[in-house]
This record gives C-alpha cells, structure tokens and sequence, in this order.
C-alpha cells in the first residue's frame, strides 16, 4: 500500500505533521486514527461474522427444504 513512499517520505511527512499539528496535538491525533482503524476492524469481523452465520442458515434451510416434483398437465385426447 505503501510501498511508493520510502524513508525521506516518512520523514517529510512526520515534519509536515509535526509543523501543522505541533507537537502537543500529534498524541491526540495518533490515539483518534488507532480508535478509527480499531472500529473499522471490529466492524468488519462482525459484517463477516454476520455473513457466515447467514450463508450457513441459508445452506441449512435448502438442505432441508422438501424437493417437490413439478406438475405434469394432464393429456387431453
């Protein structure tokens, strides 16, 4: 992902974010991004969770579904 930016990037960023947030703001911020990366994960394990336990309820449901044969119209001669 970002394997385009390499150390001088990094460290031109870190400065770039140090002059614009300071130094007192940059905890604050790295706390705001970790709760938001965190949130994001949970969220997707419970989408994924939540998809298992619906595709393993509909395989159950047609497994046991009874198979009923189509009508057949009745010849009329």
């Amino acid at each position: 992902m970002l394997g385009g930016i390499g150390p001088t990037g990094f460290i031109l960023l870190i400065v770039l974010a140090l002059i614009l947030f300071g130094p007192n703001k940059l905890p604050e911020l790295g706390r705001a991004v970790g709760r938001t990366f965190r949130e994001f994960k949970e969220g997707t394990r419970d989408m994924m969770k939540d998809d298992d336990t619906t595709s393993k309820t509909r395989t159950d449901s047609i497994q046991s579904a009874e198979v009923i044969p189509p009508v057949q119209p009745e010849d009329k001669r």
